[in-house]
């Protein structure tokens, strides 16, 4: 399954009300560590078929970043059943990242 880019109108149906555990990254292009962390991710997706990854970009849907407290990124936040669980802020490997999806 693809990394799903989310926003404001799309979040509550795709993460909130999702059966299965999101990931959501929170991230921006300009970022370089979240650039680095990206293919890890689409990765991560396309190997997790028990986790949803989603991709929230920062400069377009500031009201989400302020709303889950993201200030710095890359952010991950680890939803279940529509509540945050974990969350890891900075670059991590692709042994953590899996390890964050499936905790």
């Amino acid at each position: 399954m693809p990394v799903t880019e989310v926003n404001q109108n799309t979040f509550e149906s795709e993460v909130l009300k999702s059966e299965t555990p999101v990931l959501a990254d929170f991230s921006a292009e300009w970022c370089g560590p979240c650039r680095a962390m990206k293919p890890m991710l689409e990765e991560l997706a396309a190997s997790e078929p028990g986790c949803k990854l989603v991709s929230v970009d920062v400069d377009r849907e500031k009201g989400l970043a302020s709303e889950y407290g993201v200030t710095s990124i890359p952010c991950l936040v680890l939803f279940r059943a529509g509540r945050e669980v974990r969350r890891s802020v900075g670059l991590l490997s692709r042994d953590a990242l899996k390890a964050l999806a499936e905790s």
